[in-house]
């Protein structure tokens, strides 16, 4: 059976990293381009309700997503990308690129977005306000990965796709990537206001 295999390891690995990977990037997506301009416009009580009921939810498959996807990553890109395809080929250091700028994000999920909207998620269901400046920080940490979510994209697709690894190459998919979030970004607050 070719899933008992060292490759039927990695396709499961790979799967699953894709699958938390989906799940995590997914509701980062929800979280910036959705949730941030609906709560920029929504009464307190409407706020506070989602923040009770829906945002424990998100907040959970969002770090787990993260947790699973850093974990099976850095498996994969250490198995596969350095064990057997090794440092000289251009896709490793692609991948790398990608896997590093996925581990400050997840790094960002679980000791500062996480923490700080436990710890306002708690004061808002005690009807309390979150200390002065803790709901700003995370959106910065939050507003971070969005950003830095197109580059760390751009490194996993360009591993795959024999994107060679030049400066030419990298400066251009960042700077595409980035574009695209930036734009992504200025529309959210207008998009599906109307029908």
């Amino acid at each position: 059976m070719v899933l008992l295999t060292h490759e039927g390891f990695w396709l499961l690995l790979r799967w699953l990293h894709f699958l938390s990977g989906i799940t995590w990037i997914g509701l980062l997506y929800y979280l910036n381009f959705a949730q941030v301009p609906f709560f920029a416009e929504t009464d307190a009580p409407v706020r506070s309700g989602a923040q009770q009921k829906l945002l424990p939810r998100v907040m959970w498959w969002f770090r787990w997503g993260a947790m699973i996807t850093f974990l099976s990553g850095w498996i994969y890109l250490l198995d596969y990308w350095i064990g057997r395809r090794g440092v000289n080929d251009p896709g490793t250091w692609v991948i790398l690129l990608g896997g590093i700028l996925g581990s400050v994000m997840w790094f960002n999920v679980w000791f500062v977005i996480w923490p700080a909207q436990r710890v306002i998620l708690r004061a808002t269901k005690e009807g309390q306000k979150p200390p002065e400046g803790l709901p700003e920080k995370a959106k910065l940490f939050s507003r971070i990965n969005f950003i830095l979510s197109g580059p760390m994209l751009a490194g996993m697709i360009g591993a795959n796709n024999t994107m060679l690894f030049t400066p030419v190459s990298v400066i251009t998919a960042l700077v595409v990537s980035l574009l695209f979030i930036h734009l992504a970004l200025r529309a959210s607050a207008k998009a599906g206001s109307t029908i």
